[in-house]
């Protein structure tokens, strides 16, 4: 094996951590929204997390509000047909605990046509936590990866019939990796880790359009825009040993240590279309389309430094990916049973952007269907409470990585079976 090969191993890492951040979307930023699945979340206005939904919805909010949310969500994972050298254990509970998303979101009334609004979101996000003595260590071990949103948002009232709204967006990505470095396959004992770190801020924007074409009915769209962000972090190597560890009569001071690396992604736009009828003052449905173009996503590219020169030259990791562009669709419902309580449920289809052959165990996602409900309970005139749950039921995926970089990084074939459920709560106030 060579010395560029060993290096190759801390390169396809940092492109990893950057997968799941950005190849899983989140939808938690509306319970109210998520008790229909999100079928409307561009086209009904029900509170103010109507901020990230369609900043021109806005406009049909009078005077002050507030919406604070916290969302719970538990995955579970069974793995199954597992193909390795490698001893250990797949138990398959890669994220032992369950993740929290907050959100929050502001809007005030200016005048007749003007609104302003602030909100604070989670657009993307994951943690996956294997078992120490996980057979596919060598892949992944832990990731943990965050975003978090920012968005000052204005609208304007053209008429009773029409709005638009603007906001742009602040975006902070952090991610944290970890994995396994077989040090028997350059003569040493045990496991070496590899931890990388990383992080940036980058600005994008959302636009939105409110239109009634029909007393009763509600058209809305909303894009999201692309955001390209230049990563800078650290990449720590210990427990390195073998011919991986210092030889000084060669001059070489091993991999162990710290070494910078930086990464260009952008991240895919996403165009969400969604309608409401309200068919009497009880009950309303909608439908809603989401596109995200993922295409964009077809390769990334790692830049290196700080490594000892020894170690040969190691400037450019390239790692194609080829995702797809998704349509996700959904459909629900909301029924006021009386002044004080309102019933919604919902479902949706997600595809999975991530062709099946470049599917990891750092992001082992299959094309989803998703269950949801959702009560509100208005508790006073100016207050009231959302309740979600979500059932999402992933289809079976083949991760299949063979062998690489000289036996570092042992080959692991699996089939993943994902379920998550996901319970939410919100708080409105009027003002």
């Amino acid at each position: 094996m060579t010395i560029r090969n060993q290096l190759c191993v801390l390169g396809l890492c940092l492109t990893s951590t950057q997968l799941l951040a950005n190849g899983l979307q989140i939808n938690e930023q509306s319970i109210s929204s998520g008790g229909k699945a999100y079928s409307g979340r561009a086209s009904d206005v029900q509170d103010a997390s109507i901020v990230y939904g369609n900043p021109a919805g806005m406009s049909r909010l009078a005077g002050e509000h507030v919406s604070g949310g916290l969302s719970f969500i538990d995955v579970s994972s069974r793995i199954s047909n597992v193909n390795t050298t490698v001893s250990g254990t797949s138990h398959g509970d890669m994220v032992p605990d369950p993740i929290v998303v907050p959100s929050g979101f502001y809007t005030l009334q200016l005048n007749e046509d003007w609104h302003v609004g602030f909100g604070v979101y989670a657009p993307f996000g994951g943690s996956t936590d294997y078992e120490s003595n996980f057979q596919g260590r060598y892949r992944s071990s832990q990731t943990q990866v965050k975003v978090v949103t920012l968005q000052p948002t204005v609208s304007y009232r053209i008429n009773d019939r029409l709005s638009v709204g603007f906001g742009p967006t602040i975006n902070r990505i952090d991610g944290l990796l970890e994995s396994k470095i077989a040090n028997s396959a350059v003569g040493g004992q045990g496991d070496g880790t590899v931890k990388v770190t990383g992080d940036d801020t980058a600005m994008g924007f959302s636009l939105g359009i409110l239109f009634d074409p029909l007393d009763d009915l509600t058209l809305g769209l909303t894009y999201h825009s692309r955001v390209d962000y230049k990563l800078s972090g650290k990449t720590k190597v210990s427990g390195a040993n073998g011919l991986l560890a210092p030889i000084p009569a060669l001059g070489l001071p091993g991999l162990n240590g710290k070494y910078d690396a930086s990464l260009d992604f952008t991240s895919p736009e996403t165009v969400d279309a969604s309608a409401t009828w309200r068919i009497n003052d009880r009950l309303d449905v909608s439908a809603g389309a989401l596109w995200s173009r993922w295409s964009r996503v077809q390769e990334l590219r790692v830049l290196n430094s700080g490594v000892p020169q020894a170690y040969g030259p190691f400037d450019t990791i390239l790692e194609t990916l080829k995702w797809r562009d998704t349509w996700s669709f959904s459909t629900g419902m909301s029924y006021r049973l009386n002044k004080q309580w309102k019933v919604r449920g919902g479902i949706a289809y997600e595809p999975t952007p991530m062709p099946n052959q470049y599917t990891s165990t750092r992001a082992p996602t299959g094309d989803r269907k998703i269950f949801t409900v959702g009560l509100n309970w208005q508790m006073t005139d100016q207050t009231s409470l959302d309740l979600g749950y979500g059932y999402i039921h992933e289809d079976p995926v083949k991760v299949s990585q063979d062998t690489s970089q000289g036996g570092l990084r042992p080959g692991y074939s699996a089939t993943y079976q994902n379920t998550v459920n996901g319970l939410g709560l919100q708080l409105n106030h009027s003002f």
